[in-house]
């Protein structure tokens, strides 16, 4: 995942929390195009690939945090989670952007998967056969 990806291609409203309740935000503005990360911490993380958008962390309004716990995965960026159920959130490099897991999200979203990120690392267990772009690497 990677928060330079700044082209907003949705625009709205949208709530999300964790599976407790603990952590609950509303998001408003803009979306990045949707992509699914395959790498391994992704994997690792969720139990299989996630499926996030990148919005401005201003853009962020948490009605709820008192769960949320923020684990720092490499020296690039941290993964927020929460800590009473276990939902993966979000991932921040510490910029100004932050890419939230659309599972995450309550439906309606109105929002579409674009692309495919990291698939070099992909688990060996699935095939990518729905069309759309892929990428070895974050491009």
């Amino acid at each position: 995942m990677s928060e330079d990806n700044t082209d907003a291609s949705h625009q709205g409203t949208w709530h999300g929390r964790c599976l407790c309740r603990g952590v609950a935000f509303t998001i408003e503005g803009s979306m990045s195009e949707l992509s699914a990360c395959h790498c391994s911490q992704c994997r690792r993380q969720s139990g299989h690939y996630q499926v996030a958008g990148v919005v401005a962390k201003d853009a962020i309004t948490f009605q709820s945090d008192v769960t949320l716990t923020w684990y720092r995965s490499s020296d690039h960026a941290q993964r927020g989670f929460c800590s009473k159920c276990g939902s993966a959130l979000f991932w921040d490099d510490g910029g100004d952007n932050m890419s939230i897991n659309i599972g995450c999200l309550d439906r309606p979203t109105g929002l579409h998967l674009a692309s495919h990120i990291f698939v070099a690392d992909k688990g060996d267990y699935y095939q990518i056969s729905d069309g759309l772009p892929q990428a070895d690497q974050y491009e």
